[in-house]
């Protein structure tokens, strides 16, 4: 009986340590030596291998440090923060804005003002809508001028020379923003431009829905009703009038007296 025990006993402790050592267990992951600014290009001097708990899994996280070696980084690191696929661009791709850019998209630079820019608050990775007003070509009524929406729910790459956002969210001028668009939208966002004035609508970050605008033209802007169009005029009545038959008139002579006889 007393072996008995001394075995579950012995089961149990033993149980427990393997436990207690497998939540203990590290490997090791990937991680920034100092703070890395965004746009740099990663080489060994910049990243290191760090412990990690191996029961915390951290999706994205890469064990090699030469398979980040040599890659742009899209977003800054702080010291010791693990490196992420999500944080690097692919190798070869570019430094600065040009990791940054998805393949099959372009960045399309647009002249801006304080504003055109709502106002200083438009910061890498806001999304906007594109309206532009101008007059079409052409005359007669078409030629008035209209505000239509070429593009929708468009992202901000770049505000500025600024490729990421105030931490303290503060607005700031900028004269240029950069947007990502693809090549067919970068096209109509160019001809957009040249005909006309530019303007960005903010829009929510989770608003991903396009919605059918048609364009807005000048004369909606007023609130009187449009004066009613004259009726057409009446049809024209032609009464046909016979003319009267002709008269002649006789005279007759009987004897002394004289008359007259009409027919």
């Amino acid at each position: 009986m007393a072996a008995f025990l001394a075995g579950v006993i012995t089961y149990f402790f033993t149980k427990r340590m393997r436990a207690s050592r497998s939540q203990h267990e590290m490997s090791q992951i990937v991680a920034a030596v100092n703070d890395i600014p965004s746009g740099s290009t990663l080489t060994a001097k910049d990243i290191a291998l760090v412990d990690w708990p191996t029961n915390l899994t951290l999706a994205g996280s890469y064990d090699k440090v030469d398979d980040v070696i040599g890659r742009p980084l899209l977003y800054p690191l702080v010291a010791k923060e693990p490196v992420l696929k999500r944080d690097l661009g692919q190798e070869g791709s570019g430094i600065g804005i040009s990791g940054k850019i998805p393949t099959g998209m372009r960045a399309t630079a647009v002249k801006s003002n304080e504003i055109v820019g709502v106002a200083g608050f438009l910061y890498p990775g806001s999304r906007v809508d594109v309206l532009v007003t101008y007059t079409p070509p052409g005359g007669g009524s078409s030629s008035s001028p209209l505000t239509q929406t070429v593009l929708q729910n468009v992202e901000v790459l770049v505000a500025g020379q600024t490729i990421e956002p105030d931490p303290q969210g503060k607005p700031q001028t900028v004269n240029v923003v950069t947007l990502l668009v693809s090549p067919e939208d970068s096209q109509k966002l160019q001809l957009a431009s040249s005909q006309g004035t530019i303007q960005f609508v903010l829009r929510s970050g989770v608003d991903q829905k396009n919605v059918e605008l048609r364009p807005t033209r000048l004369d909606q802007l007023s609130s009187e009703k449009a004066a009613p169009a004259p009726a057409p005029p009446g049809k024209k009545v032609v009464r046909k009038v016979q003319a009267a038959a002709p008269v002649y008139t006789m005279e007759v002579i009987q004897g002394t007296k004289k008359t007259e006889e009409k027919f």
